[in-house]
């Protein structure tokens, strides 16, 4: 499947906007409806050699910042076990079990996300969490291709590889780089393609790289949708046919999120429900209102000077925008974690779509503020960034290991292969893919080998009195502790 336009057609002429020329080609669109001819210097300009090498810049920095942090014992939650038990599980051809989520708990009853299984081949060839978090990285680079390649047969090169750097450096991915491993990075390379063959006018593409979208997530399916309605509007006045087939394709989308709602979830799930539903159930889209407002800010201001509004592509981001902000749970509101990452490539290939169809505005203003946008974001993503997490790779301590790390790995080193744990997040992402680990509290009968613990701010006060609450029916004794970490055996 290519992603570089086809056309024998003549360049387009550049257009002088407020005085200044625009260099760089005009919209796809420009050479005929529906045709997915390009134009001749968007042919030039769509295969240079900077998409890739920014790719490879950003996929650099992406895997040292997760690859660092993880030598440095600096996991944040407990997601990239749940996720590298569940790839384990497809590596070796059984059910993607998460015990973390509970004992035997199966990951499609949590969320539906059997993309994911992709990644088994390679977990089995190097099985390890690092693993994760060097696909990861992988595929959020991967995203700056389309989105810079899009961009420049848009605006020409220097102007495509700003944005392309401003999508790269985005608070967005940087959060998401920052938080271990989850499965939306599959969803920003998909999203960032479809949008990609949407803006060159390759319908069918567009609507193959959104169809994957369903398979990501269970709300994904519907920003599937989104980018299929984008499509039908587009093609409204040109071809009744394609049309038909993105609706239909929204349709799928829909049906596809519903089903996993609906019927998958609730099948794997050992409630027999969809355990996210009780966030929908309390307050209301006013709770929150000043932190929604401020995401909201951050979402359109430094990302694309408020101008990607001007494009239909926006409607890709409503529905995660929609979720986050009717769910009752404030993490979803704020800009933290890797909830915006899906996010990124609709604002940047919108804001790219909405200068292109600004040239052609009557309003000298508006042409002269698009020609100024790509400049603008780069510079205000790089301004931010400082102040984000690939800051940390100027800080010679990001690169040390202390003393600390070896004596806790040295610690934990004497579970052995294939015992079963009880522990909190600070020791699960070096036991996980060697023993069967679940969480603290969360064992639901099962007496557990070994109980490891992060108990340097004293949460857990003596560790065993507090193995002795979590199992009353066992005895524990403690092994050793260093450095706040607690290692307890199960003894009868």
């Amino acid at each position: 499947m290519t992603t570089s336009p086809r056309s024998s057609a003549p360049a387009a002429p550049r257009r002088a906007v407020a005085g200044v020329r625009i260099p760089g080609p005009r919209s796809a669109g420009a050479s005929g409806a529906g045709t997915g001819a390009g134009t001749g210097a968007a042919r030039r300009v769509g295969r240079p050699w900077g998409p890739y090498a920014l790719a490879a810049v950003l996929f650099v920095a992406y895997a040292l910042q997760s690859v660092l942090r993880y030598r440095r014992m600096e996991t944040l939650s407990w997601d990239l076990g749940i996720f590298t038990q569940a790839i384990s599980g497809y590596a070796h051809l059984q059910a993607p079990v998460a015990d973390l989520k509970g004992p035997g708990s199966h990951i499609l009853g949590d969320h539906f996300s059997p993309i994911t299984a992709v990644l088994a081949p390679v977990y089995r060839l190097f099985p390890s969490p690092v693993t994760l978090l060097v696909a990861q990285a992988l595929l959020f680079a991967l995203a700056a291709v389309p989105v810079t390649r899009a961009a420049t047969r848009l605006l020409g090169r220097a102007r495509g590889l700003a944005i392309g750097a401003a999508f790269g450096l985005s608070w967005g991915v940087q959060r998401a780089v920052d938080f271990d491993f989850h499965e939306i990075c599959f969803a920003v390379p998909l999203i960032a393609f479809s949008l990609e063959a949407l803006l060159a006018r390759r319908w069918k593409a567009a609507l193959w790289w959104a169809l994957p979208l369903s398979l990501v997530k269970e709300d994904l399916g519907v920003t599937a949708a989104a980018i299929a309605l984008v499509v039908a509007y587009r093609v409204r006045r040109t071809s009744s046919r394609t049309a038909g087939w993105a609706l239909l394709a929204a349709a799928l989308g829909l049906l596809v999120s519903l089903l996993a709602f609906t019927v998958v979830i609730p099948a794997f799930n050992t409630g027999g429900g969809y355990g996210y539903w009780d966030k929908l159930g309390e307050g209301g889209p006013l709770d929150g209102w000043d932190t929604k407002v401020r995401t909201l800010l951050w979402i359109l201001v430094p990302t694309t000077g408020l101008l990607a509004l001007r494009s239909p592509l926006v409607l890709a981001a409503l529905p995660t925008i929609g979720w986050r902000f009717l769910s009752h749970d404030d993490h979803y509101w704020s800009t933290d974690w890797h909830y915006s990452a899906v996010l990124m490539p609709v604002l940047a290939l919108a804001l790219a779509d909405a200068i292109d169809s600004s040239r052609r505005s009557p309003r000298p203003w508006l042409r002269a503020y698009a020609l100024q946008l790509p400049t603008a974001v780069a510079a205000a993503a790089l301004a931010l960034t400082p102040y984000q997490p690939l800051s940390a790779l100027t800080d010679p301590a990001t690169y040390r290991r202390s003393e600390k790390v070896t004596r806790v790995e040295e610690l934990l080193a004497r579970i052995p292969d294939g015992a079963s744990v009880e522990s909190d997040v600070g020791p699960i992402a070096r036991l996980v893919s060697r023993c069967r680990v679940f969480w603290v509290g969360g064992t639901k009968g099962v007496v557990p080998d070994w109980i490891a613990l992060d108990n340097g701010d004293g949460w857990a006060g003596p560790p065993v009195e507090y193995a002795k609450k979590l199992h009353p029916h066992a005895r524990y004794t403690l092994v050793d502790r260093t450095d706040g970490y607690v290692l307890l055996k199960h003894t009868g």
